[in-house]
């Protein structure tokens, strides 16, 4: 059987369409369609019920369930619903869904960045899940989901064909957007930028005035000062200005380092004529993300020899540090950092000294120091009027000190690490610093399963970054949504993960706060007993991190719970990729903790309540308690079939 729900609903058979008229009673329809969008294709009897008939008794409902079934079963073929208990499933051999074939699709997109592979799956989508259906409850938050990563989807397959040079290409993936959503103004200034670059100025001052005229019609406002910005630019160069275009495509590459796309910022940034320093810089750093030293060394000489000013000195060598430690000279990188941040204090704003407190920090981690390193940071801050870019420092160690929380050689004594680095942070007045350390002390007490005390120390750093306003730090609220769903205060955890999402959507370091949140999320969504919301925060996360860029540290506990999420609902084969997924990080970062989630993932994606044991000892032996526990309760047999 084949089941498609793009673009309306529709069945095969053996190949041949089952006729309309045959589900003229909506109750097989709905049915069919329900299980189609479950994961696994199962759902339970109580959910369709309530679902189909929310306003019957379940007596009613279930006589009515049952005469739905047989409808069904009628017109599809018996043996294709399969009942067992209190489930209802489709037997995986038996049934394709085109549904489950974009998410297909969209996972191999994402990872080989094969645009014929983008291409498929945004085609698969047609005119969106069961248009038929637009008023039905149950089929609104599949359509949301699906609609809200299609755009995402075309958002990345119009990136990778701008910064491949199809410009034309990419403006039709881009008119796909605003004929999907009228109302979308980046969208449209994306048209007018491609329009411009393609020396289609015309079509981009139609697509502004179009934009402009729909904005009065229906909202009453008018285009955004940037958008009005690069209206104005491309009206005042009729002809190809070289410097319109340099700066468009100087824009493309900012955007494409932004989403953790580094190969297309090169690309980008190499349409600039050479002999500008600043492109050469971010060249430079572009080729750095990728880890291409020998790539980016040229573009750093060049941007040296043009003469820099003071600031711009010091940018590039917070760039010489991190070249220095891709090629494994640590003492150089350190040399290089301090100089950058000296030149950066007497010159720079507030981005260049966050930016090489950053580099000092890194190098401090890579060195195996990071711990004093950090303490002799914080007496820095107040060196600096940082304002709210010292959030970005404190959000980059907070990534680090993950290491501390989950290593080998730091786990045992974060605790106490916590409390002295509070009385620095003090001594010096330093309040991020503060916030800092009270949040890394709430989660050091939280993973040994000390609830109350976390619950004070999370509470307090939050009200310390408070002052940061939007821009402020996402983790303490993610801890405390970890925690409140560790003791079942769910109404709690939502509040929380609300408050971690109005700071992801703005913070410079999307990449570690929408990982961390979709991890929190999914883990929450479990505690609950809601497999299904954990897959979509996983596929959630993939989005995400598809437009900013990923973290494998502040991501790591998707793998564990998403595998255990596929499997509930009978995945296997998508549980075996977030198995294999935690696997692969913990051969990059080995450590008791990291090994214990990878044998969790494995346990769960193989149903082996031995590797759960062997993944509550690795818990254990980590000093995470409330992680030990819950894995060693599955093993014990709440792990569900």
């Amino acid at each position: 059987m084949r089941i498609e729900l793009f673009g309306g609903f529709r069945v095969l058979v053996d190949n041949a369409p089952v006729p309309p008229e045959s589900w003229s009673r909506r109750a097989p329809a709905v049915l069919v369609k329900m299980l189609a969008l479950a994961s696994g294709h199962r759902l339970r009897r109580e959910r369709l019920m309530d679902a189909i008939w929310p306003d019957l008794d379940p007596p009613a409902a279930a006589a009515n369930l049952r005469k739905a079934l047989h409808s069904a079963r009628r017109i599809v073929g018996a043996e294709t619903i399969v009942s067992a208990g209190d489930l209802l499933f489709f037997p995986v051999d038996a049934v394709s869904v085109d549904v489950s074939d974009y998410w297909s699709l969209v996972t191999a997109a994402r990872g080989s960045r094969d645009l014929g592979v983008y291409a498929a799956a945004i085609d698969l989508y047609r005119t969106g899940l069961l248009p038929e259906d637009l008023y039905e409850d149950w089929a609104t938050a599949p359509r949301d989901e699906l609609r809200a990563d299609w755009q995402i989807l075309v958002e990345e397959y119009a990136g990778l064909l701008e910064t491949g040079g199809d410009l034309n290409g990419a403006a039709r993936a881009v008119q796909r957007l605003v004929t999907a959503d009228p109302l979308n103004e980046d969208a449209h200034a994306w048209l007018m930028r491609l329009y411009a670059l393609a020396g289609r100025r015309d079509e981009a001052q139609r697509q502004f005035a179009r934009l402009r005229d729909l904005l009065a019609e229906e909202l009453g406002v008018e285009p955004s000062a940037e958008t009005q910005r690069l209206h104005e630019e491309i009206r005042a160069e009729q002809t190809a200005d070289p410097a319109l275009t340099t700066d468009l495509w100087e824009r493309v590459g900012d955007l494409r380092v932004q989403s953790g796309d580094p190969a297309a910022a090169v690309k980008a940034y190499g349409q600039v004529p050479a002999g500008d320093g600043r492109i050469d810089r971010k060249l430079a750093g572009a080729w750095l993300m990728l880890h291409q030293p020998a790539e980016a060394e040229p573009h750093l000489d060049r941007a040296d020899r043009l003469g820099p000013d003071a600031a711009e000195r010091g940018r590039l060598l917070c760039l010489r540090a991190k070249l220095a430690w891709e090629r494994g000279d640590l003492p150089a990188a350190r040399g290089f950092a301090e100089q950058a941040h000296d030149l950066a204090l007497t010159h720079g704003d507030g981005d260049d000294v966050a930016a090489a407190l950053e580099a000092l920090a890194f190098v401090s981690h890579m060195q195996g120091d990071w711990r004093p390193g950090l303490q002799q940071q914080i007496e820095r801050l107040a060196e600096a009027e940082l304002g709210s870019r010292v959030a970005r420092f404190c959000d980059f160690n907070h990534c680090l000190s993950q290491y501390q929380l989950y290593g080998d050689d730091f786990a045992g004594d974060v605790g106490d690490y916590a409390r002295q680095t509070l009385e620095v942070a003090e001594r010096a007045d330093a309040v991020p610093a503060q916030a800092f350390a009270w949040c890394l002390l709430g989660e050091s007490l939280l993973l040994e399963g000390r609830f109350d005390e976390a619950a004070a120390c999370l509470e307090r750093s939050c009200e310390l970054y408070e002052p940061l306003g939007s821009r402020s730090v996402a983790l303490p609220w993610l801890r405390r949504a970890e925690l409140a769903a560790c003791v079942g205060d769910h109404a709690e955890v939502t509040i929380f993960l609300k408050r971690a999402a109005a700071i992801a959507t703005v913070t410079p370091m999307a990449r570690h706060a929408w990982a961390r949140l979709h991890a929190t999320a999914a883990f929450a969504a479990m505690e609950r007993g809601e497999p299904e919301l954990v897959i979509r925060s996983v596929r959630a996360a993939q989005g995400t991190a598809a437009r900013h860029g990923d973290c494998p540290t502040c991501s790591a506990l998707l793998n564990p719970v998403g595998a255990q999420a596929y499997a509930q609902v009978g995945d296997l084969e998508s549980a075996r990729l977030r198995a294999d997924a935690a696997a692969q990080f913990v051969g990059s970062f080995p450590s008791a903790a990291w090994r214990a989630m990878a044998d969790a993932a494995a346990g769960y994606a193989g149903g082996s309540r031995e590797l759960l044991d062997v993944a509550a000892d690795g818990f254990t032996r980590a000093g995470h308690t409330f992680w030990a526990e819950r894995t060693r309760g599955n093993a014990q047999g709440t792990l569900a079939p």
